[in-house]
């Protein structure tokens, strides 16, 4: 089964197709991907209707007379859609009436490089994008959790271990949390004991809270708990942990990391989906509609009166830079980022509304608050 789906539809030239597929082979092979393999790959598709659960997104190359077939309906479900144009001046004759809402790359300013870039970054396919949190008991599984590190960062993921990551004089907990929230998934060392710890049960509990993935990876003779259910499972063999060293077999680190893989697609699919319901569900409670998903995951708003609005869904930790990304990218349009704001260090929050209050090019908005917040905007 697919763990991501990229399609390539509308009017794409052979050569299109060939530079797209080299681009993307190249930039995947450090993770351990293959395009055609884990990753899906459809050339012109009919129809192009992924499960909701993996990540896809679609790159759309527009030409006069271009048949718009299928895509009222993937605006509708929020797969990300790239509207390419051969040129700049040429987006109004190419690109299909519906599209046009979205930001327009083009073959001649931006190059099928940056097409490529753009349609993994909707998957959550760049490396920055790749977050995970290892969870363990330090008298159990610290080897097994350094190994984990070495391996998944050779892997380009960016792996959260508490050893690693946390200054001295920091607040430990609450840069724990914090760190919690900006991950994809938590991969949880199951060895004897795990929730009788204070710390890792709360870990457990709040990854799940926040909607994060887990991945279960269980020592032998360590039976599951029932608040395990909905985790993803990897069972360790005997034979896969050096009872004298506690570090796992190559064997074994290639299973968690191609699990994880797959846990991570589907849960940076789910975060994003769920932004997206709430934004949509939220603006067509108040009148309003959606326009459609585009580059950069930037969803287009439409206003009961007709404004629109660009809005980035920021999955994880917001940054100034998802304000300043947003800002740029919109064109002169009235732009927000959205993001869940549970569970952030406190004084991230602060500087979060103090950025709100002294730029004003763009907008923080509360996931939560979607609705309302969009009710009230005043567009110049």
């Amino acid at each position: 089964m697919a763990l991501y789906e990229l399609a390539v539809m509308g009017a794409p030239s052979d050569t299109h197709v060939s530079e797209l597929e080299q681009n993307l082979a190249r930039i995947i092979a450090p993770f351990g991907l293959r395009l055609g393999q884990e990753i899906a790959w459809r050339v012109r598709p009919a129809d192009f209707a992924p499960p909701q659960r993996t990540p896809a997104a679609v790159a759309f190359f527009g030409a006069i007379g271009v048949s718009e077939a299928g895509l009222t309906r993937l605006l509708s479900t929020g797969i990300p859609v790239l509207p390419v144009a051969s040129a700049e001046g040429l987006i109004s004759q190419e690109i299909p009436a519906q599209l046009r809402a979205l930001n327009c790359l083009n073959c001649a300013t931006h190059g099928l490089q940056r097409i490529t870039t753009a349609l993994l970054e909707c998957v959550g396919l760049l490396p920055r994008q790749r977050r995970v949190f290892v969870s363990y008991r330090r008298d159990n599984a610290r080897q097994a959790a350094l190994q984990l590190f070495d391996a998944l960062s050779a892997r380009l993921f960016d792996v959260f271990l508490d050893t690693h990551e946390i200054a001295p004089a920091e607040d430990f907990q609450a840069v724990l949390w914090h760190r919690l929230c900006d991950s994809d998934v938590l991969i949880m060392l199951d060895t004897q004991g795990y929730f009788d710890s204070r710390w890792t049960s709360a870990e457990f509990g709040r990854a799940l809270a926040k909607g994060i993935s887990v991945l279960r990876v269980g020592w032998p003779n360590v039976n599951p708990s029932p608040r395990t259910a909905t985790a993803s499972r990897l069972d360790l063999a005997a034979t896969e942990i050096d009872t004298g060293t506690g570090l796992l077999s190559a064997a074994a680190i290639d299973r968690i990391a191609m699990q994880l893989e797959f846990v991570r697609g589907q849960s940076h699919a789910v975060r994003s989906l769920n932004l997206f319901s709430n934004l949509k569900q939220g603006i067509e409670c108040i009148g309003g509609r959606v326009a459609g998903v585009g580059p950069h995951n930037a969803v287009h708003l439409i206003l009961p009166d007709d404004k629109n609005i660009v809005v980035y869904p920021a999955v994880g930790v917001p940054t100034a830079m998802n304000l300043n990304e947003a800002a740029d990218r919109a064109l002169g349009q009235p732009v927000a980022v959205v993001y869940d704001h549970i569970g952030l260090h406190e004084k991230w929050l602060e500087h979060l509304a103090w950025l709100g209050k002294n730029i004003h090019v763009a907008r923080w908005v509360k996931a939560s608050e979607a609705a309302w917040a969009f009710a009230g905007w005043e567009v110049p």
